[in-house]
Parts: structure tokens; sequence; C-alpha cells
């Protein structure tokens, strides 16, 4: 695809802050637990299997988005998403039983797929360079951190004068306002249909047969395990495990005085941390086998997540252990996509990245749903977080076999 600088320009910018929005709204779940199951009496599980299914339904999407995109056009895609976002947010400011709130992220979820990395990753891998690819996607991906910084204060600070019911309608109207940014991603440049029928079906019938497909698809279930468990149940743990916020200095010369703003924090240094780990990756990404960087980016999590929970748990321990782990973060993502666009070639990475997205969505699922149902039984998050631990050990064991190299220089053929 010939496209110019300005071009390219327009579309990773824009394609950045439909990510932010997006991302601004997910990541500020986690502080929804507390109030919610508060006001209803709700057990901790139940708002966990909401966002637990809002996390599978994202998986479920992305490849048929990806589809959606590659068939009638991205901008269609992102449209359909941000309705479907907007229409679960809206809602769920109603619902008032669990079940309500379950049925209504999976809206939510396949909203997020269709503005999320799927479909805006392809996007702007198509738009970049071949020698500019992989750090545009980190970029990409870093605006995803960003939201991560941003949606949580924003989430507490409208708490704070507002019910959560409002608030969330307040993110429906702020994801539909990212529409209008689709003049700015570029034109569509779609195949025929029997094009896209014969040839999406060959790549599909690829990747099946591939070993290594398969790796990349199962070792990042242990990403979406992480990730999700933290995003959704680190800010409950902070407040309820941590001691006193009084008593350490760091936090008093942050202005934090309790340990749910502790928590709320701690979302939002991941975040920053991350953008710093995101670009490191995509820099690195350039030079070294993506497979050997994410096989110790998930050992390196492994490592960071056992120190946090065999050491005593305080405001000092929690900054720490959430700027390491914010490095290692969402690094996995443009090195993942960027290693699935080497292989497999750019024209279907929205559908060939969606599916190994599902993976990463199913692993989101269990951590979620796990961890709410484990501390409801147990009243500690402690087991679930060593199983999070042995995951990561297994994702960083199977990336080492993968094949990096494009499948026209490998023996996998239809």
């Amino acid at each position: 695809m010939a496209q110019g600088k300005p071009l390219i320009n327009s579309v990773l910018i824009s394609g950045c802050l439909i990510i932010l929005v997006g991302f601004s709204i997910r990541a500020s779940y986690g502080v929804f637990q507390i109030p919610i199951a508060n006001e209803f009496g709700w057990p901790r599980a139940e708002f966990s299997l909401a966002i637990a299914i809002q996390n599978l339904a994202w998986g479920f999407g992305s490849p048929l988005f990806g589809a959606i995109a590659e068939r009638i056009g991205d901008k269609k895609a992102i449209v359909a998403g941000a309705f479907l976002y907007a229409l679960g947010l809206l809602l769920s400011a109603g619902a008032t039983t669990p079940l309500e709130h379950q049925i209504y992220e999976i809206l939510v979820g396949f909203g997020i797929a269709g503005t999320g990395f799927g479909v805006i990753l392809a996007v702007i891998g198509r738009a970049s360079s071949d020698e500019n690819r992989q750090m545009s996607l980190s970029i990409a991906t870093a605006s995803g951190s960003a939201g991560q910084i941003i949606g949580p204060p924003t989430a507490i600070a409208l708490l704070s004068i507002m019910e959560w019911q409002m608030v969330f309608i307040v993110f429906a109207v702020s994801i539909m306002s990212v529409l209008i940014l689709l003049p700015f991603m570029g034109t569509d440049e779609l195949a025929s249909k029997e094009e896209l029928d014969e040839s999406l079906g060959d790549i599909l019938k690829v990747a099946s047969k591939d070993p290594s497909f398969a790796m990349i698809f199962i070792g990042f279930f242990a990403c979406g395990y992480q990730l999700a468990f933290i995003t959704a149940h680190f800010p409950a743990l902070v407040t309820e495990m941590s001691a006193p916020v009084d008593s350490y200095g760091w936090c008093g010369d942050l202005g934090i005085t309790n340990t749910a703003a502790l928590g709320g924090l701690s979302i939002s240094i991941i975040g920053f941390a991350n953008i710093i780990g995101t670009l490191v990756a995509g820099w690195a990404g350039k030079k070294y086998k993506k497979k050997f960087l994410l096989s110790g980016i998930y050992a390196g999590r492994s490592i960071i997540a056992a120190w946090f929970i065999l050491t005593p748990i305080t405001a000092n321990t929690v900054l720490i252990f959430s700027f390491a782990l914010g490095f290692l973060w969402l690094a996995t993502v443009p090195l993942t996509s960027g290693l699935v666009a080497h292989i497999y070639g750019l024209k279907y990475m929205a559908t060939l990245y969606g599916i190994v997205f599902f993976s990463h969505q199913l692993g989101s699922f269990v951590g979620v749903w796990l961890g709410g149902v484990l501390y409801d039984d147990y009243g500690t998050y402690t087991f679930v977080w060593w199983v999070g631990i042995a995951i990561g050990v297994v994702s960083a064991i199977i990336h080492l076999p993968i094949k990096e190299e494009k499948r026209i220089n490998r023996n996998v053929s239809l």
C-alpha cells in the first residue's frame, strides 16, 4: 500500500486516540468492584464474573471484528464497535441484578473488540513502512497504557461527585466521541469477495497446521490472565491487604491518604511504566527475535509477582511492584502482533491476531472470574496469584520453540 508520511501520521495519531479512550474506560472497571458490591450487597464474584464475561466477549469479538474490517472496511468495524460499547455502558448504568450486568458486559466486550487492538493495530500496521512498523505498533499499544493512567483516577474522581451509574453514562458519551476521528483513519482498501473468501481460507488453513501459531496462541493466555486479574482485583487487593497508608513516607509525598486511593494509583503507575516498556519493546523488536523477548517478559512478570506476594505488602512495595510489572505490562502486544504480521503477512493480520487474542481474553476470563470465586471462598487472593505466576512460567517456556520466519521460507504449506 503506497501511503505518504501525512497519512501514516494521521492514521497513527487517530488510532492512538481511539485506543486511549477505549482503554481508559476498560481499565477503570476494577474501581467499580467495591461500590457496586456495597450498593447491592453482592459477593465479589458477581461483578467479577461480569468483568470476566466482558473479557471473554472481547476475545470472541476480536477475530469477528477483524474479519468485518477486512471484508467491509475498518471504519465500519470501528463504528459498530463504538455503538456496542456505548450501548453496553448505558444498559449497565440501569442494571440492578448480577445477571443484567453480566449480559450487558457482552456488548461492552464486543465494543472493545471493535475499537481496540485487533482492528486498530492492523490499520496502523498496513499504514506503516516495514522499517517503522514495529515501533508504530508499540506507540499504538502505549496509547492503551496511557488510557490506563487516565481511566482509574478519572473514574475515582467522577465517583466522588456522582453515582457509579452516571459515570457509566459519561463513559458511553466518551466512546461515541471517538467517531469524529474516522475521517483521519485513511481510506479502506478492500479486496473482492471472491478474493477474500479464497485468501482468508488459505491463510487460516496455513495457520491451523503451523505449530508456531499454536504456541503463540497458547502463550498469550498467560498475558490475559495476569493483566485482567491485576486490572480487576489489584485495587481491592491493595485496599484490603496493605498496611495503613499513613505509616509510609512515599505515599504521603504523593498525597495518598488511604488504601483505596493507593489501589487506583497502582493501576495508573502500571500504565505509566508500560508506556516506557512498550516503546522499549518496539525498539528491541527490530533488533532481536520477538520470541525471546516475549519469553523474557513472561519470566520477568513471574519473578516480580513472586517477590511481591512473598514480601510484606506496604505502600512502598505496591509502588515498586506496579512500576516493575508495568514496564512489562502490554509490551507483549506489539511483539505478539508483530510476530503474527512477520510470519503470516499483513493482509489478514486483523483476523489472525484476533484469533490469537481470543486466547488472551480466555486467560482474562479465567483470571478475573477465578480471582472473585477464590476470594469469596478463602477471603484472600494469594492462591489465584500463585496460579498466575505458574502460568507465566509455562508461557515463557512455550515461546522458545516458535519458528520466527516468514511462512514462505518455511515448510508450512496448504
